[in-house]
Formats: structure tokens, sequence, C-alpha cells
């Protein structure tokens, strides 16, 4: 087998630092990633460049920070031509494999430069557009969220609790995705001379609507969870944050409702956990894990009722949307320290480290640092992140 390592990242989308059991969520249980702490580093100050979806991803896709290439909001994916780190890696003779969620490339855009293989969840082909004869997702609920009208508390909770496993294996789903995810890893594991592979699987929980099946859903103590963070119509916060919570209207919804959610949404990370596992599982079975450098992070948080708001916020940066899980266990040829790391890093140092452990560089001037000296041991790393 080739000296050069394979690439996993697997991508949570809004996963907020603190929903670990590992980084100090008492209810929390995420086995599979607290025990990755003992072969790989978790990152406790880890930062994401912009609190939204695609800006997220244009930055951690690329080394580059948001604004370098004019992507401050959700509304604008990458365009022709730009940097795009995984287009380096397959250029670079890496075979990639992209499963699951975009965010990224607009969705009439081939995937063909990008990619060799890519699976979004109802079909396989490198355009991200369904055919006409593949099946249309359901929708994750029938049930509405808690509260009626638009007027009433609650409506804007993105709220929906317990799912079915039929619902929750809906077409396009995790299950699909990482189904897939496995179904490309089996098949390395019975070449030995395969090329090394980039896997690129990036699955959509835990984004509201906070909705989990069981066993997840009922798992999760609501005794243990954390309080919110006060209201931010009672706090001295900016005036985005305080219209949208206006505007959201949950400070009345009540607290028994904010507790269930956040249940909910740990259960959600619990799931992940869970399908992380699966994907750690497959890579040890076919003898690849040793040889593989697997990063685990999400592109930004969740507010989760913290400051009386659901979902995210796209200017604002408080700890639960910009703090961000980021776990990186890589390949055995790499030194490494086990455990949770204190240093300061941010999601657009992936890139330079993915670099240094492949040899592979961008085409382009990106501006990480590489984590390789903090997986070893070294306590700081930066000493300022920016979103």
């Amino acid at each position: 087998m080739t000296e050069k390592p394979n690439i996993v990242y697997f991508v949570a989308d809004q996963m907020r630092s603190d929903s670990l059991h590992h980084l100090g969520c008492e209810a929390s249980i995420t086995p599979n990633l607290d025990r990755l702490t003992q072969e790989g580093v978790s990152f406790e100050n880890a930062y994401c460049q912009n609190p939204v979806c695609v800006p997220s991803r244009c930055s951690f896709m690329t080394g580059l920070y948001c604004h370098t290439t004019g992507h401050r909001t959700i509304h604008y994916m990458q365009n022709p031509g730009e940097p795009n780190f995984l287009r380096t890696m397959k250029n670079a003779g890496y075979e990639v494999c992209w499963v699951g969620r975009n965010d990224l490339i607009p969705s009439n855009i081939t995937k063909e430069e990008f990619c060799d293989h890519y699976f979004c969840g109802v079909g396989k082909d490198l355009v991200s557009t369904p055919s006409k004869n593949q099946p249309k997702p359901h929708p994750v609920q029938d049930t509405p969220s808690i509260g009626g009208p638009h007027t009433e508390p609650g409506y804007y909770a993105h709220f929906r609790g317990k799912i079915t496993e039929e619902q929750a294996h809906r077409p396009a789903s995790d299950w699909k995705c990482v189904e897939e995810a496995i179904a490309y890893i089996n098949e390395k594991s019975k070449d030995p001379d395969h090329k090394p592979f980039f896997l690129y699987c990036t699955i959509s929980y835990p984004h509201p609507p906070y909705a989990c099946e069981d066993p997840w859903f009922s798992s999760i103590d609501r005794s243990k969870c954390e309080p919110r963070r006060p209201s931010a119509l009672d706090l001295d916060k900016p005036s985005m944050l305080k219209a949208i919570a206006e505007r959201q209207n949950l400070k009345d919804w009540g607290e028994d409702h904010f507790i269930e959610m956040r249940a909910v949404y740990l259960a959600m990370v619990s799931r992940f956990d869970h399908q992380y596992g699966m994907i750690e599982n497959a890579l040890k079975d076919g003898g690849l894990y040793d040889h593989t450098s697997i990063f685990v992070f999400s592109d930004h948080g969740d507010y989760t009722g913290d400051y009386d708001i659901a979902e995210k916020v796209q200017n604002c940066f408080e700890d639960c949307i910009v703090n961000v899980p980021l776990l990186v266990k890589p390949a055995k040829q790499f030194d490494v320290k086990p455990g949770i790391s204190k240093a300061l890093c941010e999601l657009v140092d992936i890139t330079a480290t993915v670099e240094e452990m492949t040899g592979v560089k961008t085409e382009y001037v990106n501006f990480g640092k590489s984590l390789v000296p903090a997986l070893a041991g070294k306590k700081e790393h930066k000493d300022a992140v920016f979103s």
C-alpha cells in the first residue's frame, strides 16, 4: 500500500462543541468520540470561520477565510474556478469520494472536477440534481412544531421530537449516506493496491428540525440538560440578535419545552456519534484504520435555546455557534499525544494539516496552520482565531 495516508472527513452540520460528553456535557452520550481521544486529539478551543453552512464550508474546503473569495452569507456558493481542496486532492492522485451534503458547489454544476464518486443520498452520480426517476425526500415528520399560529410561542422552535425509524431512514437520509460511505470503505479494503483515498462524508445531523428516533430519542436524561443562557433581550447583545430573539418569540415558550428541545438535540448528536462508530468499525474491519487520518468536525454550532434562539444566526458569534468539535485521529505514521487539547485553532487549519500529512500542496496560498505539531503534544498553536 502507498505511504500516503487515506483521509476521512466525517462532518456534522450544526454541532456545538459543548454537546460532546468528553467536553463537559453530562447529558450527552458520545462514547465513540470520547474514546477517540485515547488515539487522537479533541481540540476543545476549535472555531469555525462562519456561523452558517455555505461560507463555513467554502472556508474549510479551501483553507481560505470566508471574505477572501467573497463568501460572506449563506446564499453564495463557490463560483467556477475557485480554489477547492477536493479538486486539489483529486488532481494530486487521490481518489475522492464525496458523500452527503453539498452547501459548497451550485446544484447545477456537475462534480467530475471535484471527485471520482458522488452520492447525495438518492443515487450515485456526479450530478447533484436528482434525476426524474429518483425518489424525492420525504418530510422528516408529519406533525407540526410545538405551538400553533406563528404568533404563538414555539412556532419558530424548529422542534419535531420523536420520529419513526421509517422517517429517519427516508431517501437522502444520513443513514443512506453512512451506508454508502461504508460500502465505499469496504470496496477499498478488498483492493490492496488501491490509490490513497479522500472520503468526504458530510451528513445533516444535528441540524434542525430537532427530531430523532429511538433508541437515541429516549436515551438522554432530561434532568442532566444544562441550563440555557439568558434571553438576548435581557443582555447587552447586538441589535440583530435581539431582533431575532423577538421575532422567534420563544421567551414564553416554557422551560419544559426548551429542555425537551435540548434533549432531542443531544439525541441527534448521540446518533451522529453512533454513525461515526460505524465508519470507524468499517475502517478497522477492512484493515484501513491505522493508515487513515480521520477528521471529525462540524461546520458551525447551534443556539439550541440559548439567548431564547433556536437554530443559528448569520452574523453573530457566540461560542455556541462558532466553537465547534474538532477531533483528529492521525494515521499511524504520525506522532500523537492523545487527549483533549486546549490549543486555540480553527477549521481553516484542516487543509494545511492534510497538506503536511499527504505532501499535497494547494495551487494557491491558503491561510491555515498545520495541526501536526499540536497532535504531537505542542500546547500552543495560535494566539487568535477569526470568524
